[in-house]
């Protein structure tokens, strides 16, 4: 797989920081076992800028803004507004069904099992909350804002399952891929050929991210979609709207 180069992906940079939109399909850090010696998103950055550190991580299918430390000090600032829950985050998601969310909140605490898993837990889980907004109504979809405000592992894919509105794609959480045959009425495939889903992961993009650099320095970063997820949009538009 042909990596972008990461100065290209570059949507901010200054003294302190450097926030990029990460492509989908790339770990934010390195992964242990069977992925083990796959490039990773530190690795990029640290060939880019030899002491950067990473302030928080995305999932390896999820695309867009990601912040990296270029000094010890930054590292400390952003990495204690994540965990004071300062930063804030918008996500963007494309979800099964046309669902109405108008500032609806899910509190449901959040327990990592472990190899990559997680599940709802009332009695061990860790508090988790994400704020839902639907943004664009289609036939069979919705895209929808989500906003996080604490960070747990598939928080907002999770919380999404909850609500019965999986985001699209998301297999592991039932979300379905999305096939160009569901959406467009005289799709004809060729003989022997497979179809495949028009977005080859689930349909999830950090789309802005706001934290604040020194005392009155507040920074909000936008992530353009990348192609796939833009790709997706624009049939849904044509097609599903």
């Amino acid at each position: 797989m042909k990596f972008p180069k990461f100065a290209d992906q570059i949507l901010f940079e200054n003294d302190d920081v450097i926030v990029v939109n990460k492509p989908p399909f790339i770990s934010s850090l390195d992964e242990r076992g069977d992925a083990a010696g796959e490039i990773s998103m530190l690795r990029l950055a640290k060939a880019y800028w030899a002491d950067a550190q990473i302030c928080h991580r995305l999932d390896k299918e999820t695309s867009g803004a990601l912040i990296f430390a270029k000094n010890p000090e930054a590292y400390r600032s952003v990495s204690m507004q994540f965990e004071r829950r300062k930063v804030k985050k918008v996500y963007h998601a494309v979800i099964d069904g046309t669902h109405t969310f108008d500032n609806l909140v899910v509190d449901l605490p959040i327990l990592n099992v472990g190899k990559g898993t997680v599940t709802i837990s009332r009695q061990e889980g860790k508090a988790a909350e994400t704020w839902f907004n639907s943004l664009k109504y289609y036939k069979h979809y919705t895209l929808v804002e989500c906003r996080p405000v604490t960070g747990r592992m598939h928080q907002i894919r999770i919380h999404l399952a909850t609500q019965r509105a999986s985001i699209a794609g998301d297999e592991m959480y039932k979300g379905q891929p999305v096939y160009l045959s569901k959406l467009k009425r005289k799709y004809h495939l060729g003989k022997e050929q497979e179809e495949l889903p028009i977005m080859k992961r689930f349909a999830l993009h950090a789309y802005e991210v706001t934290f604040s650099l020194g005392v009155d320095n507040e920074l909000t970063i936008h992530a353009p979609y990348p192609k796939d997820f833009e790709t997706l949009l624009k049939l849904l538009d044509k097609f599903d709207s």
